[in-house]
This record gives C-alpha cells, sequence and structure tokens, in this order.
C-alpha cells in the first residue's frame, strides 16, 4: 500500500543521572567524592532507503524513542550511552514540526542521512564538583533532558517529469505505455488514487523518471479530494506533461480543462507553472471523428503561450515517440534545478529556548498572607537531583536562583525578607543574601 504522509511523536533519549557517593574503604576513611558522570542520551537519525518508496512502515505505529543514557556509578564509573534511534524512509522525505508547519529535515538529493533530535548529554557526577574548600560535594548534575516532538512526513516524490491532467483522461494508459510501472487502469473518476513512478527508456542510455500523479479536480489547492496529497508530489519535478482528453468522452471542454488544471497548480504554488509545460491531446485515435479538430483548437489557444501542443493516443502509441523525444530534449537542455527545502525548525534551539524560561506568580495562603509560587522546567529538574538537606546542596541550588533571574523577579515583585516561596511542593522563608552579608539565598 502506497502512503505518502504520515504523523508520528519521535523522543530522543535522556541523559543519564550524574552520581553522588564517596570512596569508602578500610585504610581511605576521607577517599573523597567518586561519584560517575551519566551517559550520553540516544539521537534520533533519518537516513534514506533506496529500496523503500513508501511511508507506509509508519501508519499503524506513532510513538518513537531513542534509548536513555545510564546513570553514572560509584568508584567514577561513567553510565552506558543510550543507541541511537535511525528512522528509515523514501527519498524525497520531509520531516515538519506538526503544530508550525515548519522543516525540519529534507531527505533528497544529497542529504540521505541528519540527525534530527540529539540525546542529552550525561550528568556530571559529584567527583567534578569537588574544590580546596568544597572537598565533599553532596550534589551531582542530572542528564539534560530528552527532546520530543510531533512531526509529520511527508513524501514529495523525484521525479523529471510529472503527468497531470483531470481523472480519466489517460494518464495511466500512456504511463504503463511508455515505462515499467503497471499502474491500475479502469474508468471511474479518481482512476489513480496513488501516485505512481515509472522509468522511460529512450535507447542509448537515454531515459527519465516519469510519475502519474493522481487525477486532479476543481477545488485541489484548497484540498478538495485528495488535493494537497496529488499537488505536493508535483514541485520536485523538472517539467510537466498535461494531459488533456481531446476526444471530450465525458462531454468536458478540453481547453477549459487545461486552463482548469493551470488554475489549481497556480492556487497551491504559482513557481509550478514556471516549469516547461507540453500539452499532450490523448485520444486522438478517437478524437479525429469529432466534428472540429479538437487538436487543432488546442494547439490555436495554447503554442502562442508556450505550451506545445502533442497529438497521442495512449492506447495506439501514435505519437508517443515524437512526444518523448521532445521531453528529453528539454531536459538535456534545461539544467537540473534540485527542489530543496531548507531546515526552519531547530528543536534543540526551541526546546533550549522554553527551557529556561521560568513564571513567578503570587497567591493568597491559609492565614491571609502572599505567596510566591516559581516554576520552570529548569528549576523542577534542579530540585530533582539537589540535595536541599545539605547545606551546600542548598547553596548550590540557591545561586542557581541568583544565577537564573529569579531572585531580582521576586525583589521586581516586591518581596520582602521572610515572606514564603513556593517551588514545586518545597517551601522556603526568604532572605536577602545580599543585605545579610550570606551566601545564600532562602
Amino acid at each position: 500500500m502506497f502512503l505518502d504522509y504520515a504523523r508520528i511523536h519521535i523522543r530522543s533519549g535522556k541523559g543519564g543521572d550524574g552520581h553522588v557517593s564517596f570512596r569508602r574503604e578500610k585504610y581511605v576513611p576521607a577517599g573523597g567524592p567518586d561519584g560517575g558522570d551519566g551517559g550520553r542520551g540516544g539521537d534520533v537519525i533519518f537516513e534514506v532507503d533506496k529500496g523503500m518508496d513508501t511511508l507506509f512502515f509508519y501508519k499503524h505505529r506513532y510513538q518513537f524513542r531513542a534509548e536513555d543514557g545510564a546513570p553514572g556509578g560509584k568508584k567514577r564509573c561513567h553510565g552506558k550511552d543510550g543507541k541511537d534511534l535511525v528512522l528509515r524512509v523514501p527519498e524525497g522525505t520531509i520531516v515538519r514540526e506538526e503544530h508550525s508547519g515548519k522543516v525540519i529535515a529534507d531527505l533528497s538529493g544529497e542529504n540521505t542521512r541528519q540527525m534530527v533530535l540529539r540525546g542529552g548529554a550525561g550528568g556530571r557526577g559529584n567527583m567534578n564538583f569537588a574544590t580546596p574548600t568544597n572537598q565533599a560535594p553532596q550534589y551531582a548534575e542530572a542528564g539534560k533532558p530528552a527532546i520530543e516532538i510531533d512531526a509529520v512526513l511527508e513524501l514529495k516524490l523525484v521525479a523529471d517529469v510529472g503527468l497531470v491532467g483531470f481523472p480519466n483522461a489517460g494518464k495511466s494508459t500512456f504511463l504503463k505505455r511508455v515505462t515499467n510501472a503497471d499502474p491500475k487502469i479502469a474508468s471511474y473518476p479518481f482512476t489513480t488514487i496513488d501516485p505512481n513512478l515509472g522509468v522511460v527508456d529512450l535507447g542509448d542510455g537515454r531515459g527519465f523518471v516519469l510519475a502519474d500523479m493522481p487525477g486532479l479536480i476543481e477545488g485541489a489547492a484548497e484540498g478538495v479530494g485528495l488535493g494537497h496529497r496529488f499537488l505536493r508530489h508535483i514541485e520536485r519535478t523538472r517539467l510537466l506533461i498535461h494531459i488533456v482528453d481531446a476526444a471530450s468522452f465525458d462531454g468536458r471542454d478540453p481547453i477549459e480543462d487545461v486552463y482548469a488544471i493551470h488554475r489549481e497548480l497556480e492556487k497551491y504554488n504559482p513557481d509550478i507553472l514556471k516549469k516547461p509545460i507540453l500539452i499532450a491531446a490523448n485520444k486522438v485515435d478517437v478524437a479525429k471523428y469529432a466534428e472540429e479538430d479538437p487538436v487543432a483548437a488546442l494547439k490555436e489557444e495554447f503554442e502562442k503561450q508556450g505550451y506545445p501542443v502533442y497529438p497521442i493516443s495512449g492506447v495506439s502509441g501514435e505519437g508517443v515517440r515524437e512526444l518523448l523525444e521532445a521531453v528529453r530534449k528539454l531536459l538535456d537542455t534545461s539544467a537540473p534545478k534540485q527542489v530543496y527545502y531548507e531546515q526552519e525548525y531547530y528543536p534543540e534551539d526551541e526546546i533550549s529556548s522554553s527551557d529556561l524560561s521560568y513564571t513567578v506568580e503570587t497567591e493568597t495562603g491559609r492565614d491571609g498572607e502572599i505567596v510566591y509560587v516559581v516554576e520552570g522546567p529548569k528549576i523542577d529538574r534542579m530540585l530533582s537531583y539537589t540535595n536541599l538537606d545539605s547545606e551546600k546542596g542548598f547553596r548550590y541550588f540557591t545561586q542557581f536562583l541568583r544565577r537564573s533571574g529569579i531572585v531580582a523577579k521576586l525583589k521586581e515583585m516586591g518581596i520582602h525578607e521572610g515572606d514564603t516561596v513556593r517551588l514545586y511542593g518545597h517551601v522556603f522563608e526568604f532572605y536577602d543574601d545580599e543585605v545579610s552579608g550570606d551566601e545564600s539565598d532562602e
């Protein structure tokens, strides 16, 4: 089953926590700290798999996560690094952040492997914090957090030439005649519901990749039917063959059909109409019995606009070779232009900027006193690995509050000595060390 769109949730590995321990041996009564560092969390990597042509692997699975780093151990033991997670995708896959729609990675061309989410660094053990004045640190660093995002995978087929046209115009029949593809062909609207790729071999090593884009309908650019799913595959092609039903089997006007499709392409992405476009007037083996010559009418209308018209029959093969030679000549004389989507969203930058944020709010306590409530992701993590029962651990934490600007914010809001501060279940009385001359904040 062909699938060109998938929603997934990806998460890198969390860094392992640093360890707090002290060397304890019979003849070494004061061996000092020996807590080891935590291991690095695994990265999330996307890699092109040339054997894949669909995102079907991601249809029934949503959560993907790299391995967490192991915590450090005593005796300076370093925690094991987490394994990277490698997600394989077809060439032409774009990874976007779901909520903003911004591009994280474009796996096409030379970009066949890209790290998307970096694993968290391991936390440092307490052996790293020993100083001449603090020879027994009772705290260690927590591992850096994992990064997790909701992502969208979009497959934009990489082909030289795209076939466009209304349903039943004969695109699948044409593709089957000129390539090794084997599309399903029937006579009903939305004949093709999946794009098909095929290789056109003109002999002497000459050839190109041709993609049959599913039949468009009016309103496709606004998402009517499966509009956006169809249109996204056209963006990477170098030129287009617009196949139109010259026989007007459904009572349609071939000229109006060309204009209708061009309107949809322009609404979706005006740059698409800047590509070379050849019009293939299909089913001429039947159209020749019409009272008026539809091919002549198409030539009169569009060739003066720079769109050459080629009469063909996908069934009999009439005119097909001439059309393919014209396509090959255009490809040979025009420089290939790789459509590549630059990265717009950098998960580490987005997460790190929000990670440092904090809020300071006030509420009324049970006895009517003002309570200052401080919250933020980094504060929460600091509390999780800092031993506040230790004087040195408490001092380490209060120094962090000052460096982060939280103490200054409290003062700005009018806090006084003795007022209550609450941080994730921990309640303190505030004392200004700059006034008292102490080295800690409470």
